[in-house]
């Protein structure tokens, strides 16, 4: 008795709607992502055991390098814009279209106001290139103050991280550390690399 031929189906499986969800879920990601701007400098922070994490947004950082050079930075365009706008009324600077900017897609910064101008002139992709003098923190022009308190000014929801490395000489940190309790600011982070904490050995 012959055997009956089950008619074969296509397998073909119609991808059309797999490929256009795929190209909107690309799309949104691509419009949506939030590039964080280079770090001028390198630290090598110091290990804790600390769970906290910083938010995502909303945080003015001091970064202290093992020269003790004071680098300073807040994030959101909109918010550089307010902060260089503030210092421009406040030193009397008037910054260019061009140059204000360009401040808004820098991530952080270690030159003096009196600099600033010139600094902001420099093409991007020279940046990584120039050594930056630090912002001055000494008792005759601490210049770090006055970053810190227009930064709150422009954005009061700023949350403030020290990023130091772990050679950095003491006396630079304790200066910072100053500088943000003459603001009246007395809470800030430290940022530190997650170190395993270590387990208790009940006896």
């Amino acid at each position: 008795m012959p055997k009956v031929k089950v008619p074969r189906k296509s397998t073909l499986v119609d991808m059309t709607a797999m490929c256009d969800v795929a190209f909107l879920l690309l799309t949104f990601f691509m419009l949506t992502t939030k590039f964080k701007p280079d770090d001028p400098i390198i630290v090598d922070v110091p290990s804790s055991v600390s769970e906290i994490k910083l938010p995502d947004s909303d945080i003015m950082t001091i970064t202290i390098t093992p020269e003790g050079k004071v680098f300073f930075g807040i994030d959101g365009k909109y918010n550089r814009e307010r902060l260089l706008g503030r210092i421009s009324q406040l030193y009397n600077i008037q910054f260019t279209e061009d140059e204000v900017y360009n401040f808004s897609l820098t991530g952080s910064f270690g030159v003096p106001i009196s600099k600033l101008k010139d600094f902001l002139n420099i093409p991007r992709n020279e940046l990584p290139d120039i050594e930056q003098p630090g912002i001055p923190i000494d008792s005759v022009s601490n210049e770090l103050g006055v970053w810190i308190i227009n930064g709150r000014l422009s954005n009061p929801n700023f949350r403030i991280a020290i990023k130091g490395d772990q050679d950095v000489p003491y006396p630079v940190v304790k200066k910072v550390m100053d500088t943000l309790q003459d603001k009246r600011v007395n809470k800030f982070n430290l940022i530190t690399n997650m170190e395993v904490r270590p387990q208790i050995k009940e006896i």
